[in-house]
């Protein structure tokens, strides 16, 4: 059985699916986001959530206030109801104005922090999509800009310790490799 398949039954299987795709960065959750959404949308309205959206900067991304608004994203599904959340504008260094997404059948978490254990009840699975560290860097410069580095330098030791904490590759029931 192919992975959309497996995942076309997981939501079937669910009342309110939720999908995270979680991993280092530069491995390729937004693209197998975007694969999984244009597979099941004939069958489920998707919604696909980015965490790089709700992330508070660089040094408090994967801090508490993620975990919030991943509850509050996660429990509004559950009750169908429309998703509120304040963008983080990254050229800006702060959130934006709010965001309003619709409720659909199926929602996709993806990125860093997606499948972390406050919310791991809830999900109707967990993909991990893995990378050498220094291959996702080296991906994330090239796409996002050299000038990155820095930042990114600390981003791997954040997501290292985030991953650790959750033990986010351990409990996935997909591990994809890159």
């Amino acid at each position: 059985m192919d992975l959309i398949a497996a995942l076309l039954d997981l939501c079937k299987a669910s009342e309110r699916p939720i999908i995270a795709i979680d991993g280092p960065a530069g491995a390729g959750k937004t693209t197998l986001a975007a694969t999984i959404k244009m597979a099941l949308a004939p069958q489920l309205s998707v919604q696909v959530i980015h965490m790089d959206d709700l992330y508070n900067g660089w040094r408090f991304a994967l801090g508490n206030e993620l975990t919030s608004v991943l509850q509050n994203i996660v429990k509004a599904h559950q009750d169908k109801k429309p998703y509120v959340f304040n963008k983080y504008d990254w050229s800006q260094g702060d959130f934006g104005e709010e965001q309003n997404l619709e409720s659909a059948d199926l929602l996709i978490l993806e990125g860093v922090g997606s499948g972390q254990r406050s919310i791991r009840e809830n999900l109707s699975t967990l993909i991990w999509v893995d990378i050498a560290p220094v291959a996702g860097v080296a991906r994330v410069l090239n796409r996002d800009g050299f000038d990155l580095e820095p930042q990114m330098r600390e981003w791997l030791i954040a997501q290292s310790q985030h991953f650790r904490a959750n033990s986010t590759q351990e409990e996935s029931e997909f591990i994809l490799t890159n």
